[in-house]
């Protein structure tokens, strides 16, 4: 992978660190590229049971795409007479924004500083946000004359509800840290300076945690949303006799019953 992300698992978290703070780690091709790549191959290794996804920098988390790239490839799309650039949505934000949302583990943002974009949708598509009480949110898509990607579409309006989400999206604004936790945007807010720490302790807890039940539980809400009371009733049942099943359940119950803290296998 491109240095423009960093990648390491270790005791089953998978850190993902975008890195060109220089640039506030905005998305070029080669940065895309390798947080897609990093991105599914947390999602899919049995190893990893908890996903991290930070940035380097104070400023931002990510600013989105990378304009000074983007005018350069737009120019070269008219004079070949093409229209490939904006098929990064579906070559990367797409695949990105899946890979977090459908991991069968958990998925923590740590926010560091500015998400906007892109950046704001892949905050979005973790399952928790922890933000630095610096950070902030805009949308930024209809400020270039574009429309949502990163899935935003999907995952703003289940956080913020559809008319604040519509209002966010026409006319982009700052969101600072403050609003974001009202809004439902941060899950918690923590000291700038504290943020890298308490993440670290936040994602470890869960790669510690019982993975299967984790998966379970992201599935049962995201079925919930689309679907009716008697079917989402009857995936609780599918996935409770999976979560049953495990043996962290059994390593759970014999800890409960003994007064020791469980010590999760991830299976």
């Amino acid at each position: 992978m491109a240095d423009t992300v960093l990648y390491e698992v270790s005791d089953g978290l998978a850190t993902i660190t975008l890195n060109r703070p220089e640039a506030m780690n905005a998305l070029n091709v080669a940065t895309k590229v390798a947080l897609r790549d990093a991105a599914r191959a947390a999602a899919d290794d049995s190893a990893v049971r908890a996903i991290l996804l930070t940035a380097a920098g104070d400023r931002a988390f990510c600013v989105g795409q990378d304009l000074k790239e983007h005018i350069g490839l737009l120019a070269a799309d008219r004079a070949a007479g093409g229209g490939q650039t904006m098929s990064t949505v579906r070559e990367h934000y797409n695949p990105i924004a899946r890979a977090l949302v459908e991991a069968p583990k958990p998925v923590v943002a740590a926010v560091n500083g500015v998400a906007a974009g892109a950046g704001f949708g892949f905050a979005l598509a973790a399952d928790y946000r922890l933000v630095a009480d610096t950070a902030s949110f805009n949308t930024s898509f209809a400020g270039v004359a574009l429309t949502a990607d990163s899935g935003i579409s999907w995952t703003l309006p289940r956080v913020v509800g559809p008319g604040r989400a519509t209002d966010l999206l026409l006319f982009p604004r700052n969101i600072k840290a403050q609003e974001a936790l009202e809004l439902g945007i941060a899950n918690r807010l923590v000291p700038a300076a504290e943020l890298r720490e308490e993440a670290g302790k936040l994602a470890r807890s869960l790669a510690e945690g019982p993975t299967v039940a984790y998966a379970a539980l992201k599935e049962s809400v995201a079925y919930g949303l689309t679907h009716s009371f008697s079917e989402t009733l009857d995936k609780e049942d599918e996935l409770q006799a999976r979560a049953g099943a495990s043996e962290d359940h059994a390593i759970a119950v014999q800890a409960f019953v003994n007064k020791e803290k469980p010590k999760y296998l991830g299976r």
